[in-house]
């Protein structure tokens, strides 16, 4: 049973510079929850609505004031003093006190910061780490890191259209070496980039931002510093993009600026298969936009049995749009990302749904993060499998995999890396 004894909040600063929200949570016996919530910047319209102040005179109108002042005066109050022997019962109070479906009346970012800092605290409670609070699995999964090491589209200042170029290390035996592996080409990468006098400067996720126009360039430019390396294509390292296509899907046509091309939808599924054909890609992220049911529809028939197909935007963490997806035979992968819901409550139900019906489950940060490592926890307590939390610089990135560099230590014989069993054979 937990007793709230205090609630604090602050306006802290996030990696890209601006301000987002930090919640405490301190209950009767003394027990402490803290967590920090990150923030988009290629957000999908259906996510839950992240709340902000709108005074340009301060923080150009990003600052959360607003969102702390709802913690402080509108939940607090009601939550004060009141006993809960469950998270689910603290979220679900928390959704009732907010009574709209996209979290528009507190901020999702007052929700989830609320939530995730009464389950650490409730884990802290338990005298457990908070993946061990959560699991429900009998296996103890490290996720394979899918690293973002070339940033593009709005993640980047440069031409490349696709958002992320990612390497996912499934032939490595332990996650310790998995990021050895990413750490490896990263380096390799970036002395690749030297040599060829293109800039190595990175973009909000840590991965490099060099001013190519070329997809396919960007991609070769990847596999030889694989190469280069020593580690083997396809079996140590294969390949993942995330297309975010609803940044540049205008009047029913997808406009890849970088590479001067207008493209159908039909053409634009093209487009993804003569890639997957062409390279070791496993897996693709939003290759169709938001509202692109059919093309998402008709992208599964071509490639839902060969590859990976994640839906962000698509489903922003949302069970009433997987649901949707399921029925429809739309994807076969869920991006998860817990400020697009709200609490965790509600994405431990859509991770559930997701496994039910065989759709894998990706765990994943924002381009605007914080120190918090609650995503490290939640991948392994889940089993995801996957983690997207950058590339392998930038503290904010860096601090989830070293969370999970300490569970893999903790479990010791027990830790189980997913490797290769995240590819769709």
């Amino acid at each position: 049973m937990a007793i709230i004894k205090d609630i604090k909040a602050r306006e802290i600063i996030d990696s890209r510079g601006n301000p987002t929200v930090e919640c405490d949570i301190i209950f009767s016996d003394n027990s402490f929850g803290r967590a920090a919530v990150p923030s988009g910047a290629s957000t999908g319209k259906y996510e839950a609505i992240e709340l902000r102040d709108n005074d340009l005179k301060r923080h150009r109108g990003l600052g959360v004031q607003r969102a702390i002042e709802n913690i402080l005066s509108i939940v607090k109050p009601k939550v004060l003093s009141k006993e809960f022997y469950y998270f689910e019962d603290f979220d679900n109070e928390i959704i009732k006190i907010d009574g709209t479906n996209n979290k528009s009346k507190l901020g999702a970012n007052s929700t989830l910061s609320l939530s995730l800092a009464f389950i650490r605290a409730l884990s802290v409670q338990s005298e457990k780490n908070l993946y061990e609070f959560l699991s429900h699995e009998k296996n103890c999964i490290l996720p394979v890191p899918m690293m973002n090491i070339i940033n593009g589209g709005s993640h980047a200042d440069n031409n490349v259209d696709i958002q992320e170029f990612m390497i996912a290390p499934v032939g490595a035996p332990s996650f310790v070496e998995a990021i050895r592996y990413g750490c490896e080409v990263f380096h390799s990468l970036k002395s690749k980039l030297k040599s060829k006098g293109l800039n190595t400067n990175v973009g909000d996720e840590g991965g490099f931002a060099p001013d190519i126009s070329s997809s396919k360039e960007v991609i070769e430019l990847i596999l030889e510093s694989i190469t280069a390396t020593g580690l083997k294509i396809d079996s140590d390292i294969v390949l993942s993009l995330d297309v975010a296509s609803t940044e540049f899907f205008e009047n029913h046509k997808y406009n890849l600026l970088g590479e001067k091309k207008l493209y159908t939808s039909d053409q634009m599924i093209d487009y993804l298969k003569n890639l997957t054909l062409s390279y070791p890609i496993y897996s693709i992220e939003d290759g169709m936009s938001e509202d692109d049911w059919d093309g998402w529809k008709n992208l599964t028939q071509e490639l839902g049995n060969k590859i990976q197909l994640v839906g962000d935007d698509l489903f922003v963490t949302n069970i009433d749009r997987l649901q949707r997806g399921i029925e429809n035979n739309i994807a076969n992968s869920i991006l998860v990302k817990v400020n697009q819901i709200g609490t965790l409550t509600e994405t431990l139900l859509t991770i559930n749904l997701a496994k039910k019906n065989n759709y894998s489950c990706v765990i994943s940060h924002r381009s605007g993060e914080t120190e918090d490592t609650t995503i490290a926890d939640l991948a392994v307590a889940t089993a995801s499998g996957q983690i997207k939390t950058g590339s392998l610089s930038r503290t904010d990135r860096t601090a989830k995999y070293n969370q999970l560099l300490r569970i893999e230590e903790e479990l010791g014989q027990k830790a189980e890396y997913a490797g290769k069993s995240i590819i769709n054979d």
